[in-house]
């Protein structure tokens, strides 16, 4: 069976926990406590470890949701959930004050994720935020990172149908980056 892990990840607020709760077929394993920061994103609880989805894609394809805080302070947990994952599902909320430079800066902090060519953006709370609309995000993934296209959507992290969507167009961009990669060996053994 094909398995993928994929990391969902952003600031505090941006959907990442009901985004998993959105796909996930098993009921999500979640290290929620009380949130000591309103000032950053007015809710109740926060994530302080992961979140943890499962979703079946086919009879042969599950994919492994998880679920990073959106706390700096817990950022030790980004390098551990990053490590197994095979690509980069980045929410934003579109409320913040420079919410394309948090992308920007999140996209560095994930930068071997990144560079391994698999990372879809959602653009979160655009209903009350409507700008910097979709192509603000990519004039500046454009220039942030000339070679490289990063898909960006508009997403409600309470609509299957939007994550769906996102998660779907992650996973292929995962298959497509490991075929490319095994071709790109098997070049180099033929080759050599």
């Amino acid at each position: 069976m094909a398995e993928h892990v994929i990391l969902f990840a952003g600031p505090m607020g941006a959907g990442k926990t009901t985004a998993i709760r959105s796909l996930s077929e098993i009921d999500v394993v979640s290290t929620e406590a009380a949130n000591t920061d309103r000032a950053q994103a007015d809710k109740d609880t926060t994530t302080v470890a992961l979140d943890y989805g499962e979703l079946t894609l086919g009879p042969d394809e599950k994919v492994r949701l998880y679920g990073a805080p959106g706390q700096k302070r817990f950022d030790f947990m980004w390098t551990v959930l990053a490590e197994r994952a095979k690509g980069l599902l980045l929410l934003v909320n579109n409320d913040l004050p420079d919410p394309i430079a948090k992308v920007i800066e999140y996209l560095g902090e994930f930068e071997a994720l990144v560079a391994g060519g698999a990372v879809v953006i959602g653009v979160t709370r655009s209903d009350v935020a409507p700008t910097p609309d979709l192509g603000a995000y990519a004039d500046a993934l454009a220039q942030w990172h000339p070679d490289r296209t990063i898909p960006v959507f508009t997403a409600d992290p309470r609509s299957t149908d939007h994550m769906r969507t996102l998660l779907l167009t992650l996973v292929a961009s995962v298959e497509a980056a490991e075929i490319i990669a095994s071709a790109t060996s098997d070049a180099s053994e033929t080759a050599a």
